[in-house]
């Protein structure tokens, strides 16, 4: 799975779409069915059934029903599956926000919706879920220096909207990772920094939340490099996902080399600091802000 950030593509599948296109894909298989012959059921080109199940388009109603009664479901499990079809069909949340979402984020926040864990690494900026609004404001005035306010406006509230993630019993286990040259860098003046330090001690304290900030005494590591968030998922269909980004381009992984690469990098720096280490940093530079 990769999506280059410059490119345009298909909106971004919801989590549910991937999980229906990985079970189509396993149920074809399951009936020894190739991609030409499921194709030639669809009256359609063999790309067309992998862009089905790669969630790269909408899943019709009409094409998985005929799919599925291909590989020989009965009439029940083919109802259940249109019904689902149909739910993963509708767009997510974020949908809303289309005017100020790249297309290339767009699947960002649907792992980020449907994860059970996340685990990111920051050597820049504080991560966006956990971002107080004068904090994100400054941030994205930033990245955006000439758009207008109302624009600009627009894209804190998706960053905050984000974050209603974090709440409630169902909330997914987030686990960050960050360079103490965050806490350096002034982001929107010193009041900005010492409510934003107040945030990072507060949700610390959250059993689902962990915050590590590696400080400058730990040297080079091995993941002093660009920024990149890892996603969970607990359905078994899902592969782990990791997202990386530099400056003109983004990428999505699942091949399991990659992944591990990632994994085992956020667990190496997570242990050149502690929470009580990282809790006294944090207090020492809302200090510095006073």
């Amino acid at each position: 799975m990769s999506e280059a950030r410059s490119g345009s593509g298909t909106s971004a599948p919801t989590v549910l779409r991937m999980i229906l296109g990985r079970r189509l894909q396993e149920r074809r298989q399951g009936a020894g069915v190739s991609l030409e012959d499921a194709a030639r059921a669809l009256r359609v080109k063999s790309l067309t059934v992998r862009r089905l199940e790669k969630a790269e388009v909408g899943l019709k109603p009409l094409y998985v029903e005929k799919l599925l009664q291909t590989y020989g479901a009965d009439q029940q499990e083919i109802d259940e599956f249109v019904a689902l079809a149909e739910q993963a069909n509708e767009p997510g949340w974020w949908h809303a926000y289309r005017d100020v979402l790249p297309s290339w984020f767009t699947a960002y926040v649907s792992l980020e919706s449907g994860a059970k864990t996340v685990r990111t690494y920051e050597p820049h900026y504080v991560t966006g879920l956990l971002q107080t609004y004068g904090y994100a404001h400054a941030v994205l005035r930033g990245g955006f220096p000439n758009e207008i306010e109302e624009d600009l406006q627009r894209r804190v509230d998706l960053r905050l909207r984000r974050q209603r993630l974090l709440d409630g019993p169902d909330a997914p286990t987030l686990w960050v990772v960050m360079e103490e040259a965050v806490l350096h860098r002034v982001v929107g003046g010193p009041e900005v920094m010492r409510e934003q330090i107040d945030r990072l001690l507060q949700i610390s304290e959250l059993d689902h939340i962990s915050l590590d900030v590696v400080p400058f005494t730990a040297g080079a590591h091995v993941g002093a490099c660009a920024p990149f968030t890892y996603f969970r998922f607990e359905e078994p269909e899902l592969p782990d996902i990791v997202y990386s980004e530099i400056l003109s381009a983004s990428v999505y992984l699942d091949q399991r080399s990659d992944v591990v690469a990632h994994l085992e990098a956020h667990n190496r720096m997570s242990l050149l600091t502690s929470s009580a280490d990282s809790k006294a940093l944090l207090n020492r530079m809302r200090k510095e802000y006073s």
